[in-house]
Formats: structure tokens, sequence, C-alpha cells
């Protein structure tokens, strides 16, 4: 769904729509991360997935640092996709998230939705319907329950809650950002 709304990178999102269903309400309730251009997505799972491993994000505004988001992903629940986010995190395949020049998009099945939108902090895979996940994620801000069954939770930012908020002030209406919001760097913790 982030492709709707034409979002370039870590990007507070307002209002999308899945269906007919309005999702987010004009109160900002996620951040989405969205590729500048297609991506590839890591499909190994090595035994680091076995434990919940952390990965960071350090976030910049424009060329201004703003702080350092640290993520808990759950490899013991969802251990493909921990491993993909993980994969993707530290760049160790030869691409991933930092600077994000990404060239193609590979849809990844739905592993399950044993975890829930439970509120803030929450890391959770955007898609375009069953079994569309791709490197697109957004971090929810809000309790988020409708979105249960529908996007796996795979996260929660476990330090930097403050960066994710600080990040919504760069949002609008539109969803576009009012400065560039990126991802400077990332890696495993």
């Amino acid at each position: 769904f982030c492709e709707k709304t034409k979002i370039s990178l870590l990007v507070p999102v307002p209002a999308l729509n899945l269906g007919r269903r309005r999702v987010f309400s004009s109160k900002f309730t996620a951040v989405c991360f969205h590729p500048r251009k297609n991506a590839v997505v890591a499909r190994s799972c090595s035994p680091s997935a076995l434990v919940n491993p952390t990965v960071f994000f350090d976030i910049a505004v424009g060329s201004q640092p703003l702080g350092r988001v640290s993520f808990e992903l759950f490899a013991d629940k969802v251990p493909k996709t921990a491993e993909n986010f993980r994969a993707l995190s530290t760049g160790e395949k030869g691409f991933g998230y930092k600077g994000s020049c990404f060239h193609r998009i590979e849809k990844l099945e739905d592993e399950n939705f044993l975890l829930k939108h439970t509120g803030p902090g929450i890391l959770s895979m955007a898609n375009a319907g069953p079994n569309t996940n791709g490197p697109q994620f957004f971090i929810c801000t809000a309790k988020t329950e409708w979105l249960d069954d529908k996007h796996v939770v795979f996260g929660r930012v476990k330090e930097g809650m403050s960066i994710v908020e600080a990040m919504e002030h760069f949002g609008s209406e539109n969803g576009q950002t009012s400065k560039k919001v990126t991802i400077a760097n990332c890696g495993q913790l």
C-alpha cells in the first residue's frame, strides 16, 4: 500500500486504503518505509535467526543526524521475515536498506499472523494483499488492531521511539515529507 501513496523513504503515513476501507485516520499512526527504487529481498534463513537479533537504523533529516532507532526482530516467531529484514539491515548480501539503492522487488509469502499490532513501536510488513511482502515495512505509532491478520508483525522498536515520533513531524496530510528523511546507516548490534 505504500506504493499508492508514493512515499520515498521513512515517511509518516496519514491515510492509506486497503480495498474500500480507510486504514489510517488524519493522525499519523505509522511511519512507513518505501524504497526510492524497487528492491531485492534477501531470502535466506541462517542460524542467527534462531535468536531474536537487534538491528539499528541511524536516521537523518536532510544532512543532519536525527538519532538511532534499534529494533528487536522476532526470529523466534517469524524466522524468515526477521532474517530477511536483518540481512537487508546489515547489507551482507551486497544490498540493503542503507542508501536504498534497490533494483528489483520479489514478493514473500505471509509467514504467520501470531503477533499482533498492540501499540506504538510495532514493526510490520507492508503489503498489497496476501503473500505480497517485499522490502517495505512500517513502524506503528499507535495501536492498530485492524491490521492484525493482514500484515506480518516481525519486530518492535527496542530503543529510539522518540526518534520515530520526531520523524512524524516531517510528514504531511498527503504523505509527502517536508524534509528528506533517510536511513543514513544501518546494521546489527
